[in-house]
């Protein structure tokens, strides 16, 4: 089974995104990434290859929360 993206949450902008992941594991895990408009690549990871694992997607969330500058301020519901 391969990472399987359960929720991915934009900015204002639709720059930068905060995606939560199930591993294969069963566990959970977030990364930030950001797109270029000018730069057809699509989205790119803005964290490095090692992953911080939590036990649910809500950890995950609320870890992202406390490490993504504008995640943070996001008051959009994040259900």
């Amino acid at each position: 089974m391969k990472p399987l993206v359960l929720q991915s949450i934009e900015d204002e902008t639709g720059d930068r995104c905060v995606d939560i992941i199930r591993l294969p594991d069963g566990s959970y895990t977030y990364r930030e990434c950001r797109r270029d408009p000018e730069d057809g690549h699509g989205w790119r990871h803005l964290s490095g290859a090692i992953l911080t694992t939590f036990d649910t997607a809500a950890a995950a969330r609320q870890a992202a929360g406390e490490e993504v500058a504008w995640f943070k301020d996001d008051s959009r519901d994040r259900t």
